[in-house]
């Protein structure tokens, strides 16, 4: 009898910890691109490891001067993610937040071509997910978010591939160098060569502003857009610029501003937003 009972007390608690959500730092992708591992972190949701069904994925982006373990630490995007899936404000998705820190910061490929990012992140990182876990890989479910240079990094993507993501949501995005006199500053600090003959091209390919006026409109409305950036934030003027850019250009999108600063107190506030917005993209209606 004591036997059959702990029996059915370890089968109980198996179960229980089996079905919780999951989060990992300690996650590394060997890249030919960038010659040397990468770092990434993945939340799988409640279930994962007990069911067989594959799962949409939201790739997440952290800013500045920040890694992969930014959205994890700061962002609680653990207990939030949970909380939002329970409550069913959000589908059980995979989120994946990559390092885009080490080395040179940035989500771009660089000007002297030595240290390609982007390339790395659709051509490496995309297909080490998809093959590792149980990802769905339509584009229907696959979305794209991130904070400051992350949400610049979300907008450059989702605009230079609409044929991936059904949903981009931007969160205080940072633009990026928007002058050839801030370009090269930003090349310096990185460690980047700079090359002037290359600036111009360079600042039309990574420049949202730019970028949103030369992407064909039907593959721009695609993509689900939600903006959203705090009243207080300093970079309120460009991804106000942005808005109207894409009002006049007829792109669908959401923009919001809300009271707020550039701080994990208002992305966290963000963050169950941003998974609701990318759910309704997933679901079927």
């Amino acid at each position: 009898m004591k036997k059959q009972l702990f029996l059915c007390l370890f089968t109980a608690f198996f179960a229980i910890s089996n079905a919780q959500s999951f989060i990992s730092e300690r996650l590394t992708v060997p890249s030919k691109i960038l010659k040397q591992d990468r770092n990434y972190s993945i939340y799988l949701p409640e279930g994962y490891e007990s069911s067989s069904r594959d799962y949409p994925v939201l790739y997440l982006l952290h800013g500045y001067s920040d890694n992969h373990t930014g959205w994890v630490q700061f962002g609680e995007v653990q207990h939030i993610a949970d909380k939002a899936i329970a409550s069913g404000e959000a589908t059980p998705m995979i989120i994946v937040m990559p390092d885009a820190d080490t080395t040179r910061p940035g989500y771009t490929n660089s000007l002297d071509g030595k240290y390609n990012y982007e390339d790395f992140f659709f051509n490496e990182l995309i297909p080490h997910v998809e093959n590792t876990y149980r990802i769905r890989k339509e584009k229907r479910y696959r979305a794209v978010s991130g904070l400051s240079m992350g949400g610049g990094g979300t907008l450059v993507y989702a605009m230079h591939r609409p044929d991936l993501f059904s949903a981009a949501a931007p969160l205080s995005a940072w633009f990026g160098p928007q002058t050839i006199e801030e370009l090269k500053g930003w090349a310096e600090r990185s460690g980047a060569s700079w090359d002037e003959s290359k600036a111009e091209a360079y600042l039309k390919a990574y420049n949202p502003l730019e970028l949103v006026k030369s992407v064909n409109k039907e593959q721009l409305n695609s993509v689900r857009w939600y903006m959203d950036c705090g009243d207080d934030d300093f970079l309120y003027e460009g991804n106000a610029k942005l808005h109207i850019a894409m009002r006049q250009l007829g792109i669908n999108h959401e923009y919001r501003v809300r009271d707020g600063g550039h701080t994990w107190v208002y992305w966290r506030t963000a963050l169950p937003t941003v998974l609701n917005f990318v759910s309704k993209g997933f679901h079927q209606f």
